[in-house]
Parts: C-alpha cells; sequence; structure tokens
C-alpha cells in the first residue's frame, strides 16, 4: 500500500497559498487561522497539500522533461510549436517557453505552503512526534522546490527569490520574496533546510509502507548530494562534501545497487534498496506520474492510450557498448521483443515523426493485463483506465542510489581522486555486465556512465552538459550538435530493411551506421546566457523591480 499524496481539495489547497503566482503582490492570507492549526490532524492535512505538485502534469509528469530537448539523448517524436521547441533549441526570450511558465509558479506556490507549516510548527512548544515529522516533511520540500528554481535559474550574480517566513514576525502581507544576490546564497539556505529536514525526519527503512511516498532522511541527504554538485561548479571546494553523504546512505540508511539493472524499473523494487526519492504513483486512482505513458508510443499500437512524446537518439544508441545490459533495457529497436499486455510482439513503429527506436525503461507496467478481444484494448489492474490520465504503478524515479555513486565518483575526480573514483565506477560498471572497467577514471568516464546509467530520468541531462560545458570542451560540443535516428521502408514492419536511398551513413562515437536521417538540427549554446533559464517576461513585469531578468535575456 502507499500512501496518497497525489491529489487535494482545492480549498485545502488555497487554505496555504491563496495566489497562484508568488509575485501576485495580494495578500497570502490563511483562512481560518484562530482554528486550523490546533492538532496533529491539522498538521497532516497540511502535508498532504505539499505532496500536490509530484503528480502534475506540468511537473514530472511531462512539462519539466520539455527542457532535454535541448540534451543529445531525447528526440521530441510529435511535432512541437514554439513553446517546446524554443526550449529544444536554446532560443529562449522569457516570453515563449509556456512549457516550463507553470513549473515556476507550482514551486513558489508549494514553497508558501511549506513556509506556513513551518512558520507555525515552530511555534509550538512542546511538538507531537506528528508535528515533528510535518516539520521536517515541510523542510525537505521546501528545498527541493527551491532547487528545482535555483540550479536552472540562478546564476552567481543573480540568485533567483526565496523567503523563509520565520525571518520575519510576522511575514509581511503582499510580501514578495527577496532575490538572492548569488545562486550561492540560494544553494546555502537550500542546504540548511536539508539539514533540518535531515535532523527531523526518519529513514526511509523506519516508514512502514503505509507511509511510504513521505520526505525521508535518505531523500535530505540525496538532495544534500545534488546541491553540492550545482554549487561545486562555483566552488570546486564543495565537492569534498559529497563523498561522506554518499557513504552514509549506504552505511547509514541501506541504500545501495540492486543486483539487476532493468530491475530497478519494475514495480516489485520501487521501494528497494536503490529508492531515494521518487514520485509515488497508482494507476487505479490516477495518482503520481503519467511520464511512463509519455514515453509509450503514442496510442500504444492501438492498445492503450501512450502519448508518444519523447523517444532516443543514435548518438545515445552509440553511447553504450554492445555488451552493456543497460542498453537492450534502456532502448528497443527493430525487431526487439518485448511484452506488451501479456502478449510478445516486436518493436516498430508508424506513429508521428520517425526515428526507428523508442525507450524500453518505462515500459514494464504495459507488459501486465490482457488484450479485450472485442474492442482490441488493453486491460490491466497496474494502469489507469482514464486516457487524460495515464498514470501507471511504476514509481518514477527523481533520486536513486546509482546516481549518488556517479556524484561520488564526479566528486572524487574533480579532487584528483581518479584511482578511488574508479572503485565507485566500477560498482556501476560491473552491473552493467561490463566488469571493472576503470583504474584511474577520468571525468569523460564518469560522463559516459552517467549518460548510459540515467537516460531518459529526471536527472537532468542538458543541465549536466551546461555545468560541464564551462570546463570540458566536448559537453558544449555535444549540446550543439545535430540529432538522429532510423529511416525503415517500412514503418510498420518489425523486419523491415532500412531506407538507404532516402537516409545517410555516419559515424557517431566511433561506430558507422546506415539508414541515418537528421531529426533535430544543430544549435549554438551561448555560455554567458544560457546556461541558465529565462525569467518569465511577465513575472519581470509584474514585480515591479523585484526581480531582474537573467543577462542576456
Amino acid at each position: 500500500m502507499k500512501i496518497k499524496l497525489s491529489y487535494i481539495s482545492l480549498s485545502l489547497m488555497m487554505a496555504f497559498c491563496s495566489c497562484s503566482d508568488f509575485l501576485d503582490v495580494k495578500p497570502e492570507g490563511t483562512p481560518n487561522e484562530g482554528n486550523f492549526w490546533a492538532s496533529d490532524a491539522d498538521y497532516e492535512k497540511a502535508v498532504v497539500a505539499i505532496y500536490d505538485c509530484m503528480g502534475l502534469e506540468e511537473t514530472w509528469g511531462r512539462d519539466l522533461f520539455w527542457e532535454q530537448g535541448a540534451s543529445d539523448d531525447i528526440f521530441y517524436s510529435r511535432s512541437r510549436g514554439n513553446s517546446q521547441m524554443n526550449l529544444a533549441n536554446l532560443n529562449m526570450d522569457g516570453t515563449t517557453e509556456g512549457s516550463i511558465k507553470n513549473i515556476y509558479n507550482i514551486m513558489y506556490e508549494t514553497i508558501a505552503k511549506c513556509n506556513n507549516i513551518i512558520n507555525h510548527a515552530l511555534k509550538v512548544t512542546d511538538r507531537s512526534d506528528v508535528i515533528n515529522r510535518s516539520l521536517g516533511e515541510a523542510y525537505f520540500m521546501r528545498a527541493f522546490s527551491h532547487y528545482l528554481i535555483a540550479y536552472r535559474y540562478g546564476r552567481v550574480d543573480n540568485g533567483v527569490p526565496f523567503d523563509r517566513y520565520e525571518d520575519y514576525d510576522p511575514y509581511p502581507d503582499g510580501q514578495i520574496p527577496v532575490q538572492r544576490a548569488s545562486v550561492l546564497e540560494n544553494y546555502q539556505l537550500i542546504i540548511e533546510d536539508l539539514e533540518q529536514a535531515a535532523s527531523l525526519l526518519p529513514w526511509f527503512n523506519n516508514y512502514t509502507p503505509e507511509e511510504y511516498g513521505r520526505a525521508t532522511r535518505d531523500a535530505a541527504i540525496g538532495l544534500k548530494v545534488k546541491t553540492y554538485a550545482y554549487w561545486a561548479q562555483h566552488d570546486a571546494g564543495k565537492w569534498a562534501q559529497i563523498p561522506d553523504l554518499v557513504d552514509k546512505l549506504e552505511n547509514e540508511a541501506g541504500r545501495g545497487l540492486i543486483d539487476n539493472f532493468e530491475d530497478v524499473f519494475t514495480i516489485a523494487n520501487e521501494w528497494g534498496k536503490e529508492h531515494i526519492w521518487s514520485v509515488n504513483s497508482q494507476g487505479s486512482n490516477y495518482s503520481g506520474s503519467i511520464f511512463p505513458s509519455m514515453v509509450l508510443d503514442n496510442k500504444g499500437w492501438g492498445r492503450y492510450n501512450g502519448w508518444g512524446n519523447f523517444k532516443p537518439t543514435i548518438e545515445l544508441l552509440a553511447e553504450y557498448d554492445e555488451n552493456d545490459l543497460r542498453k537492450k533495457a534502456t532502448i528497443m529497436e527493430y525487431g526487439d521483443e518485448f511484452v506488451f499486455f501479456g502478449e510478445t510482439r516486436r518493436f516498430s513503429s508508424s506513429a508521428d515523426l520517425e526515428c526507428g527506436m523508442h525507450f524500453r525503461k518505462y515500459m514494464e507496467p504495459f507488459s501486465y493485463g490482457s488484450v479485450d478481444p472485442s474492442s482490441g484494448a488493453g486491460i490491466s489492474s497496474v494502469l489507469s483506465s482514464n486516457g487524460n490520465r495515464p498514470t501507471t504503478d511504476l514509481n518514477l524515479p527523481i533520486i536513486r542510489f546509482a546516481e549518488m555513486l556517479l556524484f561520488k565518483a564526479e566528486a572524487l575526480i574533480e579532487q584528483g581522486r581518479g584511482s578511488e573514483a574508479a572503485a565507485v565506477l566500477n560498482r556501476i560498471s560491473h552491473r552493467a555486465g561490463l566488469g571493472n572497467l576503470y583504474t584511474d577514471a577520468t571525468i569523460y568516464d564518469l560522463m559516459h556512465e552517467r549518460r548510459c546509467e540515467l537516460a531518459c530520468e529526471f536527472t537532468d541531462r542538458v543541465m549536466d552538459l551546461k555545468r560541464w560545458a564551462a570546463k570540458y570542451p566536448i559537453a558544449k560540443t555535444r549540446l550543439e550538435a545535430a540529432k538522429h535516428g532510423f529511416k525503415y521502408q517500412n514503418r510498420s514492419d518489425p523486419d523491415s530493411e532500412l531506407d538507404l536511398e532516402n537516409s545517410t551513413t555516419m559515424t557517431i562515437n566511433g561506430k558507422t551506421y546506415q539508414g541515418v536521417i537528421e531529426i533535430m538540427a544543430a544549435k549554438t549554446y551561448n555560455a554567458d546566457k544560457d546556461c541558465v533559464l529565462p525569467y518569465e517576461q511577465n513575472e519581470v513585469i509584474r514585480a515591479q523591480g523585484a526581480l531582474t531578468q537573467n543577462p542576456g535575456y
């Protein structure tokens, strides 16, 4: 059983953040203040509201992933408008990136809800266990929301807006959060919140199954690792903070790698030792992330309402060694077998734009059930029956232990400790079936393993490339390069030959491919501007001088 944290009533949402725009100068009223914060049950209700952002289409459903169109791994497999294509082409200007506008506002709404809980809980002199846990959850979700804005919008010379209600007595009505002078200040505030969260929250292993989905000490430490990694691009001394935190996750929290890579992305293992932070999802009540269905081929070969938004590039395919077990577990090519609603079939796709491949990573929930002989539709108890809200029972990983190991290896490499990093990377490569590949690991080894391990996950490949680009030219090259797929003579036939007349032959990553077509064109990366996103121009205007646009936009 999983705790239901995805849906709350509109009235409860409004009770904790009455404005839909954090820069709206109208007061953030708190209805029923005089009689609400009186019991454990009140804090439980308030905490449910802070998790609402996790299950929205605008966040980890799909909209946050549109940014990955600018990476070298992801192809938009359906025609998109300016909102998405400007993100993919690094052509942002603060007015046309509609796909990310809502994410920005939702994170500030979540921060406001968390601020309200924290402000009230800190005034309780003799806090119960429930109130203490609620306080820890609010600290974590405030840090998580703040982090998501900070690393994507914040610069050393221009931070992101953020206030803590507890720093004011009382918090001024209509106060616009103060824009911090530097993102380094934001990172420090995020770390402080995560330390508070870690001091109050239990380890995941101390929760009962009915409590799964709540923030944990594991998640707080994992987010500290990610925060320090982004901070380290501006202050290399922060790399030294990471290895001990990852060791703490393993030695004290009991986190680790499960034996088989493909088993990470299964319902049976979603709460296993690799889990650190996920979007808690269920098909039966339409809660959680719809992302597995966003990746599923459009219309799901007539069986289920996949939306078919994201598919892999040849550039990603070429990154894998042929013996790497992660390759087949991540990408399907023409003719590959898979189980779909209890039937074994072989991959081909005639849906939308052609690329000749499909992500396999999130296919497991679609393997169960059966096909209705009268309609041809797939039927499964682990899938939503609502095509407009196609959730599954598979949780969406946000932070998992393999990524923590990769950050540890990166931190060691950046400190000149390549032989120690090699031992860490060998744990990743060994599970991939490649044995111990490394003796003195380099940053290029780290980039390779991170790409192969984390493809099509919410670990932000495009921001990885951006944070590396200032120091390592290969990252800038990959950001700018065109992306390619395969062209087949008969797209509906898994045995089809490549269409060699209407394509070309290319060598990518030392491997030669035929039937290659360009699917997204090359672009230019301007590090001075494109290293972060622009604030939406309407937010800047409404702020009346309180929000400074990022340079170059």
